[in-house]
């Protein structure tokens, strides 16, 4: 879990959190196929962080706007990877051998 979290900006972990829990919610709620809450996670993982990208960075530039994109989709990425990572190791945690 350290090798994820080198890579994810310390601002956005909480992010990870809450989309551990928007994923339990989708389970338990049995809204959508299992198969896709992954992704589910991941857009919304994409949206949270392009929220905190377009608030905390000036954006005036084209390449700013490139850099920007980029971020908010590579760190949304992270942080959907670390909450389903999160979720896993709940689960064998869990698991009687």
């Amino acid at each position: 879990m350290e090798q994820i979290t080198n890579y994810v900006k310390p601002e956005l972990l909480v992010v990870a959190v809450v989309l551990y829990f928007i994923g339990m919610g989708l389970k338990s709620a049995q809204a959508v196929k299992d198969k896709y809450i992954p992704l589910i996670l991941g857009g919304a993982g994409i949206v949270l962080c392009a929220v905190w990208v377009l608030a905390t960075c000036p954006i005036s530039t084209g390449q700013e706007i490139a850099m920007a994109v980029f971020t908010a989709i590579v760190q949304g990425i992270l942080v959907a990877g670390l909450s389903t990572y999160i979720n896993q190791t709940i689960k064998q945690l869990g698991k009687n051998e």
